[in-house]
């Protein structure tokens, strides 16, 4: 029973860490000693969808589970820019162009395949041995290193000015805020998101998640 795969539907503004934390607790109630837990990926606070923990002997194959695809379903705002990439940041008019669905679809079909991608400053990676956000909050200058990520598909799931709907599978590492700016950047209107739900990782859905609340009794 201590050797798992949970699969979790994360709610919004709680980390993946509070969520791991949350998790353990109710694990070592119900097994009556402290059982190890761990993340398979993060996820940010304001994002919501599927988390994969293990526990107990599990947690020695959480870089299996990090390297598997990814799926997405993500709100844009366009004619801004965000300085995090989400709502969380400073937001600042960009432009108030209004594009058609035409253009949009031909930006979108743009970053299909293997892309070069700069990871946000607001994010987990080390830099030095220090978390980038963290650089980033001090006001810290550096510079985050260049990844090759690939996007397997972009669909376009509601369009109404100035909100963006889309799904995309994407390969591990990839990271939607950026995907969200460089679109916007593309467009030249600007862009960040608004909401993100991860739907799947690998083969594993969402749908099959359980809600949070089942580890707060």
């Amino acid at each position: 029973m201590e050797d798992r795969v949970i699969l979790i539907d994360k709610p919004a503004g709680i980390s993946s860490f509070g969520v791991v934390a949350k998790v353990r607790g109710y694990l070592r109630n119900e097994c009556g000693h402290k059982v190890k837990v761990g993340h398979t990926g993060t996820l940010d606070p304001f994002a919501t969808g599927l988390l994969i923990l293990l526990s107990g002997k599990m947690t020695k194959k959480s870089n299996e589970f990090l390297k598997f695809d990814k799926e997405y379903v993500a709100e844009l705002k366009l004619g801004f820019k965000s300085s995090t990439g989400d709502p969380e940041g400073e937001i600042e008019i960009v432009d108030n162009r209004v594009p058609d669905i035409k253009e949009i679809e031909s930006v979108l079909r743009l970053f299909i395949g293997d892309i070069e991608q700069i990871p946000p400053k607001y994010s987990a990676i080390k830099i030095n041995g220090q978390r980038a956000y963290k650089l980033a909050r001090k006001g810290v200058d550096f510079e985050m290193p260049v990844r090759i990520v690939k996007i397997y598909n972009i669909d376009v799931l509601e369009y109404e000015y100035p909100r963006l709907a889309i799904r995309c599978r994407v390969s591990s590492g990839t990271y939607i805020r950026t995907l969200a700016e460089d679109i916007g950047e593309k467009l030249g209107t600007g862009a960040y998101l608004t909401a993100l739900r991860r739907t799947k990782i690998g083969e594993y859905s969402v749908e099959k998640a359980r809600i949070l609340d089942v580890y707060l009794i």
